[in-house]
């Protein structure tokens, strides 16, 4: 017996922002633990708001929550535990079954290559809708989706969005085969399912495997996982790219960036890879001086690798950081951090099951 009955597309405007956050995690198949890391919230507060989630929407249990995010558009066939239901490949002269020849990156500057060569992908405008196309997915985008998000309030006085579809459908055309990267339907454009590698659904597919290969207590496999999915991300996230999607896209991505660097962190310290850990928490803290989670997973490594003095210098710099540039005080969670290191409370700190 299914565990939803839905007659039509459920939405999930119902939800706060960080309640679709939280159902978006949850349908990837992040567990508690993931979720709380990827979010930089606690596991109780992650149970708190999956129950509001559950109420909200009339579900019943996780699983309904997994489907429900399918259903409504959150998380997307492919990037998620659902395998993505694949269209044919394109064929080769030969008749065989040949991979994606067209690979679109949008973890840095948008760039696009046909095998192998590089593309002209026009000006920035028409690149902004092919970014808005590679960051679905698969999934249809409507004329009014890329209207909104890559000319906001500046809408076009002319229907331009076929014509950025047909240059850049002639751009990502492979030889002289009639089939196209972009295929139209009445709903809007889409990429072809298996005729374009985007590397945003590879760096996805290896923080999955990765999740996988700790869950079977592989937490070095889940590092060099981990580590191949952080190598794809390379300088500015869509640089230059207008647009509201693309301003948003740059947000998320960079969030996804730390968390994804988080996790691999985490399993390097329960590894005892101090030494490694640490010096890629500083660049991270440098990088990004307010983001707290980091600041207290930096003071846990300098303790566990014997600096207490370092990892209260730590907190004392967060500290006088957040107070000049935000006027507050640190959180619960960097405070408890620091009293925990004080008190060298090594269970707490998560000490007692790592390699030391």
């Amino acid at each position: 017996m299914p565990t939803t009955a839905l007659t039509s597309r459920p939405s999930a405007a119902v939800l706060g922002c960080q309640e679709r956050k939280v159902l978006h995690a949850v349908g990837c198949g992040l567990g508690d633990d993931e979720v709380a890391a990827a979010l930089g919230i606690s596991e109780d507060a992650v149970a708190g708001y999956l129950a509001r989630i559950l109420v909200k929407l009339g579900l019943r249990d996780r699983a309904a929550a997994i489907v429900h995010a399918f259903d409504c558009g959150l998380v997307v066939p492919g990037c998620g535990p659902r395998a993505q239901v694949g269209r044919p490949v394109l064929r080769s002269g030969a008749g065989r079954a040949a991979g994606p020849r067209v690979q679109v990156s949008v973890l840095g500057p948008l760039r696009a290559w046909r095998d192998g060569r590089p593309l002209n992908l026009g000006h920035l405008r028409q690149q902004a809708v092919l970014a808005a196309l590679a960051l679905r997915g698969g999934r249809t985008v409507s004329r009014q989706e890329l209207l909104d998000g890559v000319w906001g309030l500046e809408a076009p006085v002319t229907n331009v969005v076929p014509v950025h579809i047909y240059r850049l459908r002639k751009t990502l055309r492979i030889g002289d085969s009639p089939d196209s990267v972009i295929e139209h339907d009445r709903c809007g454009y889409r990429l072809v399912s298996g005729a374009a590698e985007v590397d945003l659904a590879r760096m996805e597919a290896l923080v999955s495997d990765a999740g996988t290969a700790h869950r079977a207590g592989e937490p070095a496999e889940a590092v060099r996982l981990c580590s191949q999915a952080l190598d794809l991300f390379r300088g500015e996230l869509l640089a230059g790219l207008p647009g509201p999607l693309a301003e948003l896209e740059r947000l998320r991505l960079a969030e996804r960036r730390i968390a994804v660097a988080q996790r691999k962190l985490e399993w390097q310290l329960w590894l005892g890879q101090y030494s490694e850990a640490i010096a890629e928490l500083f660049a991270l803290s440098a990088e990004h001086p307010l983001n707290e989670p980091v600041a207290a997973m930096l003071m846990r490594a300098l303790y566990r690798s014997g600096r207490q003095a370092d990892a209260l210098a730590v907190f004392d710099r967060a500290r006088r950081r957040l107070a000049d540039d935000l006027r507050v005080s640190p959180s619960r969670m960097l405070r408890r951090t620091c009293q925990m290191i004080l008190r060298g409370d090594e269970a707490g700190l998560g000490l007692t099951g790592a390699a030391r």
